[in-house]
């Protein structure tokens, strides 16, 4: 009797046991599925924020050509301006020598002509580092555009009046009434507007770094432009403390390595097509 009863719980519990198994089956090949839902979700996610962000990295030809183009010649005009001014402190241009001297008419204009071009190619180069901005950088980028263009205007101001206005007078020795535009370092109205423009053109540099985020390139841009800015109170301040100066003079190196490899980064930057429209219908003329 008992071998019955143990016989019939076995037939019994079989068949229970199997149903579990099924269960536990159809359990785990559902997590399973489920886990390898969301991992291929995750990695479509992942390629799809890539994707965005290499689309946000594209930029028109336009913009690519313009930023190329002021960068390479923000480049040549500073490296133009950095051989003059140290053949100025050199006093190879009639000058007596030294960052203290004032400029004969000849280191004016040698001096003050690529200066005066420097402004304009910087603020175009400022204008395409703003459309090259991913939309979440572009707080930082419009800054940079603000600070360029104040930069831009007072230096230009400077330079045109004392190529245009001073530099003819000084080379005919006729300096009465003008004494205060004359272009004296550390000891004239003018050159104080000059240092203020260049403390400017720091901050724009310190904002533009900020829209750099990758690596390689990307990198040694954010770092030049970075080194740029921080050299802003070494420019500000040298009207108190003369010897600044001697820091603020790192700018020949910082300035034309941040826009050449601006110019190196504008060049490589992929492009998007654009089909322009033209703004008038033919059939309206």
């Amino acid at each position: 009797m008992q071998t019955e009863i143990l016989e019939k719980t076995i037939e019994i519990s079989d068949p229970l046991g199997d149903e579990a198994k099924r269960v536990k089956e159809a359990v785990v090949n559902t997590v399973e599925d489920r886990l390898l839902a969301a991992k291929r979700a995750v990695k479509h996610g992942r390629c799809a924020a890539e994707d965005l962000v290499d689309t946000a990295r594209q930029i028109s030809p336009s913009t690519k050509a313009a930023g190329f183009w002021s960068a390479a010649l923000a480049t040549a005009f500073s490296l133009t301006y950095v051989v003059g001014q140290l053949a100025e402190w050199l006093g190879w241009l009639g000058s007596h020598g030294g960052p203290e001297s004032a400029s004969t008419p000849l280191g004016l204009a040698l001096l003050l002509t690529p200066s005066l071009l420097l402004g304009s190619s910087f603020l175009v180069l400022v204008v395409s580092i703003h459309q090259l901005a991913h939309p979440d950088r572009r707080v930082w980028s419009h800054a940079a555009v603000v600070f360029g263009t104040a930069y831009t205007v007072l230096v230009s101001v400077v330079y045109f009046v004392q190529l245009t206005f001073v530099a003819p007078r000084v080379a005919r020795g006729r300096i009465e009434g003008i004494e205060v535009f004359l272009f004296t370092p550390f000891d004239s109205f003018l050159y104080a507007v000059d240092i203020l423009g260049y403390s400017f053109m720091s901050a724009a540099t310190l904002f533009a770094a900020m829209v750099f985020t990758g690596r390689g390139l990307e990198r040694v841009v954010r770092l030049f432009l970075t080194a740029n800015g921080l050299l802003l109170p070494f420019i500000a301040l040298q009207m108190y403390f003369h010897p600044l100066i001697w820091i603020a003079a790192l700018w020949a190196v910082t300035f034309p390595a941040s826009t050449w490899s601006l110019a190196l980064l504008f060049q490589r930057a992929p492009t998007i097509a654009i089909n322009a429209e033209p703004l008038v219908n033919a059939d309206q003329v």
